[in-house]
């Protein structure tokens, strides 16, 4: 073979050996989380999540399933009676981006804590208090229509 021809479609973007511009972003990102420092980054994510737990709980109807001593800050909820992924789909109508986990991708604990499928929040140290409220807010008024 004599020639060489670029993918028409992102493909071409894809490299064999090593992928610099994800080495370069990596690096990148490393050095903002240690400027920032890992443990204001903890805290802040440990503080957002156990707000939006709170306010989950008290939104009736809504079950936060969310075990351990120290939680991360991955929230995971059901609403009754409601599928995970139509919750999912009218959050991300709101520009709330929340993912659904099917009990069949935790299929050990699903099973043994009779998990329904779930809604996950992820927050972050980039999160506000106020986006948890807006979250809240925007997942009451889906339960309300």
């Amino acid at each position: 073979m004599d020639s060489f021809q670029l993918h028409p479609d992102a493909k071409r973007f894809e490299n064999w050996e090593n992928n610099y511009s994800a080495l370069l972003g990596l690096g990148c990102a490393i050095e903002y989380a240690l400027d920032i420092g890992l443990d204001n980054i903890r805290q802040m994510n440990q503080s957002l999540a156990k707000n939006l737990r709170l306010q989950l709980n008290v939104i009736e109807g809504v079950k936060v399933w969310d075990i351990g001593k120290e939680q991360c800050a991955i929230v995971s909820f059901s609403v009754n009676h409601m599928d995970a992924q139509m919750i999912v789909d009218a959050l991300h109508e709101k520009q709330i981006n929340v993912s659904c986990s099917r009990a069949t991708s935790t299929l050990i604990d699903a099973n043994r804590r009779n998990l329904p499928d779930l809604i996950r929040a992820s927050v972050h140290y980039f999160n506000t208090p106020a986006q948890i409220d807006t979250f809240c807010q925007s997942l009451k008024e889906i339960l309300n229509q």
